[in-house]
């Protein structure tokens, strides 16, 4: 079996880039309510202070993400590994903890305080959003074979 890794960094990785921003963009448009409109208010900032930040932070994140999904991947494996999708949403709280660790370190060593900000007006609610992601990032992560 392929590491997960080996499935979303190699050759596929520009599909894969595409796919997690394609993800991002549509959980942002989902939202509704009052958070929606934070959500998207934030979202729109963060657009505006950088037009291509949504690429470039997840091609800089990916490899990040994929080695924190790595034992994650593996468990779903040695679980018989027959539904990436379900097995994110069973567990997403402990991804989105995982995950969210990754962009709480990134934010505290960022020098850009306009999108500093952003994050941490979202922060609160992150875990929520993240949880709340874990259907279509379960799609995606199919998608790719995994």
């Amino acid at each position: 079996m392929s590491t997960l890794s080996e499935k979303l960094l190699g050759e596929t990785r520009p599909q894969v880039e595409s796919d997690c921003v394609k993800v991002i963009e549509e959980e942002v448009a989902s939202k509704k309510g009052i958070s929606g409109v934070a959500v998207k208010a934030a979202f729109a900032t963060i657009k505006t202070f950088k037009r291509d930040i949504l690429p470039d932070a997840v091609s800089h994140l990916l490899p990040d993400f994929v080695t924190t999904m790595e034992p994650f991947y593996a468990e779903h494996l040695a679980a018989g590994g027959t539904d990436i999708t379900a097995f994110t949403s069973t567990h997403a709280e402990r991804i989105a903890d995982a995950l969210l660790g990754i962009t709480d370190g990134r934010a505290a060593g960022s020098k850009h305080k306009v999108l500093v900000k952003a994050y941490k007006s979202l922060r609160p609610q992150g875990k929520k959003q993240v949880i709340a992601a874990m259907p279509r990032l379960g799609a995606m992560l199919a998608a790719h074979g995994c």
